[in-house]
């Protein structure tokens, strides 16, 4: 039985992902510091190793590489899905708030990738790096976001690069626009319509959408496929740069 360990596993595109996994007849160690939610997330679901960490903290990465190898004995494929969103304007964004999101979105998968890879070489196994189409095109509000994302992108050439002679593949997923009800609760009609306005398919991408894309990327069908930034964003990234709506 194959492996896989996904970061934010409590909810959004990390749950669907975990499910399709394990839908699959994989195994799943799920990862997120919302240890409540990710209990409820987990609750139910056979196959699945629970870890509360934050992938941002040195000493916990460790701590769940130790775990997941103790519990499978290997590593098939990695997900680093975690991350926080925070927007706002450049004048507003100070050091701190910069450094937050720095420390999740890019931190932490620079650390997970890291201490995952001698499993990964051993499995000649596969990564999903989670950026986003932020970190693709520019957009209003997204300094700290956008830049940070777009950091993951590089970030998987580079490991896509080094880790090819040990059989190890690296790939980007960039979402677009996601129907999560994070999003449903944030975004204004004016927001949602502007974006529908904007993607050439006309809606929001489910997670399923994203988990589907991820799923293939870890598996033997896309074993040729390495150092690839993929925007799964219903061609969003075709139609310009911002949204007046995002604006105000």
């Amino acid at each position: 039985m194959k492996t896989a360990l996904v970061t934010g596993a409590a909810r959004g595109i990390g749950l669907a992902t975990t499910k399709l996994f394990l839908a699959e007849g994989w195994r799943v160690a799920m990862v997120d510091r919302d240890g409540d939610e990710l209990s409820c997330a987990a609750e139910g679901l056979a196959d699945v190793l629970v870890l509360s960490k934050d992938v941002s903290i040195a000493e916990d990465v460790t701590a769940i590489i130790t775990e997941v190898d103790a519990w499978a004995g290997q590593l098939d494929a990695l997900v680093n899905n975690a991350g926080v969103a925070d927007f706002g304007p450049i004048d507003e964004t100070d050091f701190a708030r910069w450094r937050t999101v720095m420390e999740t979105n890019l931190d932490g998968v620079f650390l997970m990738s890291q201490a995952s890879a001698p499993l990964l070489k051993r499995a000649k196994g596969a990564a999903v790096n989670i950026a986003s189409i932020s970190g693709l095109r520019a957009s209003t509000l997204r300094v700290a976001y956008g830049t940070s994302k777009a950091g993951v992108m590089h970030l998987t050439q580079q490991q896509a690069a080094e880790w090819g002679e040990f059989g190890v593949r690296v790939n980007c997923v960039c979402p677009g626009p996601v129907r999560t009800k994070l999003a449903m609760a944030v975004h204004s009609q004016d927001i949602i319509d502007a974006y529908h306005d904007a993607i050439p398919l006309g809606r929001y991408g489910s997670e399923d959408e994203i988990g589907n894309v991820i799923t293939f990327l870890c598996s033997d069908k896309a074993s040729y496929v390495t150092g690839q930034v993929i925007a799964v964003d219903g061609g969003f990234e075709s139609t310009g740069i911002g949204l007046p709506s995002l604006r105000e």
